[in-house]
């Protein structure tokens, strides 16, 4: 079996976790930090969706799963290890269209769930297509020592001016070509040496025109934040 790669924006959508243990916290923080609406649903909870649930960040249903639960839910977690419970869920999401992920049963998931590493905004997903979880967690750790702090900046950067160049109008392929420069032409070693003027120069002669004032302004606070960058502390 080999699932389709996909990242979902699920901001504002209400999303489902069947269970309350310590793989349910797991999933539903994963979700929290998307941006989901997040209902759980389990006669109890552990500490960690307690704590989810007193501080607001999850809504609980203090019961087990039943019949027609999945519906209105654009995705459906279920973190049980009863079969019966998961051929109940898997009915229903199928029948409310709801995507799918049985914890640890991949043969019954819409979707799986990739090993991530984490910088900011800046996501590295691995999957195993389900074969191998601990193969996916090898490659998780040395994606983690090789992917330092810098690239989450870069990353930032690049998201600011990346507006500021679509506004011009060029072609894509125009676009591409300006990018790749831009990535390739040492910008990650001005980012490490937090050069924030440097930064500038650099950018305005690849764009070849001066920066907006605003746009300067961020980039240069984002280079003057630097290792006590909220960018940077993520992951």
């Amino acid at each position: 079996m080999r699932y389709y790669p996909v990242c979902l924006r699920i901001e504002g959508r209400r999303c489902l976790v069947v269970g309350g243990g310590a793989v349910a916290a797991r999933k539903a923080r994963g979700l929290i930090e998307a941006g989901a609406e997040v209902v759980v649903v389990s006669p109890e909870l552990g500490a960690g969706l307690q704590r989810l649930h007193g501080e607001g960040r999850v809504s609980w249903v203090a019961r087990g799963y039943r019949e027609g639960d999945s519906q209105g839910f654009f995705l459906v977690m279920a973190a049980t290890d009863d079969p019966a419970v998961q051929g109940l869920i898997r009915a229903d999401a199928s029948r409310h269209r709801s995507l799918l992920n049985v914890a640890d049963v991949p043969e019954h998931c819409d979707f799986i769930l990739p090993a991530l590493v984490q910088r900011g905004s800046l996501s590295l997903a691995i999957s195993t297509s389900g074969k191998s979880p601990a193969l996916a967690k090898r490659l998780q750790g040395e994606l983690g020592q090789w992917l330092g702090p810098e690239y989450a900046l870069l990353n930032e950067v690049m998201g600011l001016i990346r507006p500021h160049v679509r506004r011009r109008g060029w072609s894509q392929p125009e676009n591409e070509r300006l990018f790749k420069g831009l990535i390739e032409g040492g910008i990650l070693e001005i980012i490490v040496r937090a050069d924030g003027p440097g930064l500038l120069d650099y950018l305005e002669r690849g764009l070849g025109q001066t920066l907006p004032g605003e746009l300067a302004g961020q980039l240069q606070g984002l280079l003057a934040a630097g290792s006590e960058s909220p960018i940077v502390k993520g992951g």
